[in-house]
């Protein structure tokens, strides 16, 4: 059974509308207009045309943030997915942890993308959640009323090189140059963070869970459900990710299902500052990365990090 974890009122966010002028050098912001509470977001999110997808000056909705993730765990890396039913588009889908920026943080987009983090991402061990920081600063334990966070062994987060092409919020540059694109459908400008989680070698029987925001009724809730963990590792092979997906329980990966599977626009293909798909299938991506998906009997032949241990052992013992 879900466990809800913390309540909010809806009507406390507010944002701002954006007008955004974009060249083949690079992209700028600015907010305009007046503050806007969530609905009122949610009714300008209407589609948009651009005639050039490089050069350009238009009225956007907001500005989301995105966190392309990468999970450093037992000496290899994955990209980390959320699963989440988005309401306002009305389909399902694998997406980058990600989230609308307030008003207040409109030129300091990052600290909302670490948020996010903390909120979405959580490292479950016997020993209770693990609390997180970004180089020397704590993040937020969002959810510390409901759940347990250890005091020590936090995972760390690491900013990771961005884009080439830089971006501005007015005069001021982001300096850890996330990749920026237009969604037409959604009328909205969309950044994205790349950035590095270390799990700590002493943390063991690690579970990885994702908690999402749902509008009910008149309030945003926050549940946690054990038997849908809806945070999915895809793992990576020198840089480049691999057509799998796995959970991850108490230290051991576990398969999951790509069929009918759906992935979140920002894997679609963008055309110069644009991306104009709503949603991309699993397999369309996999043949647009070039990849192979694995055979069905090939993921029961890797070994989880536990089992390629115990291996070890047993071979060193062998040898003595």
């Amino acid at each position: 059974m879900a466990r809800t974890l913390i309540r909010k009122n809806p009507s406390n966010f507010k944002t701002l509308p954006l007008h955004v002028e974009a060249t083949p050098d690079g992209l700028s912001y600015q907010s305009i207009g007046l503050p806007l509470n969530f609905a009122q977001t949610l009714q300008r999110r209407k589609a948009v045309q651009l005639a050039d997808s490089e050069r350009f000056v238009v009225e956007l909705a907001n500005l989301g943030v995105s966190v392309r993730l990468t999970l450093q765990w037992q000496n290899r890396d994955y990209w980390v997915l959320v699963r989440q039913r988005r309401q306002d588009r009305g389909d399902v889908v694998l997406k980058l942890i990600s989230g609308y920026v307030p008003a207040q943080e409109l030129n300091l987009p990052l600290h909302t993308a670490i948020q996010e983090v903390a909120e979405e991402c959580l490292l479950e061990t016997p020993e209770g959640w693990l609390g997180g920081r970004f180089n020397d600063t704590w993040l937020p334990a969002p959810y510390a009323a409901a759940l347990h966070y250890r005091e020590a062994l936090p995972f760390v987060l690491t900013p990771q090189s961005g884009a080439a092409r830089p971006v501005h919020c007015g005069n001021l540059k982001l300096l850890e140059r996330p990749r920026a694109y237009v969604h037409l459908p959604t009328a909205s400008l969309q950044l994205i963070y790349d950035l590095r989680l270390q799990v700590p070698k002493e943390a063991k029987s690690v579970s990885l869970f994702h908690v999402d925001e749902r509008l009910e009724g008149d309030q945003l809730v926050a549940r946690l459900n054990r038997k849908r963990p809806d945070l999915y590792l895809m793992p990576l092979e020198d840089g480049k990710p691999t057509a799998e997906l796995y959970t991850l329980k108490k230290d051991e990966l576990v398969p999951a299902s790509t069929r009918g599977l759906y992935l979140a626009e920002s894997f679609a293909q963008q055309e110069g500052w644009v991306v104009r798909e709503e949603r991309i299938r699993w397999k369309d991506w996999v043949r647009q990365q070039g990849l192979a998906e694995p055979r069905p009997d090939s993921r029961l032949q890797r070994f989880t990090g536990k089992a390629r241990e115990l291996l070890e052992r047993a071979r060193t013992t062998l040898h003595k």
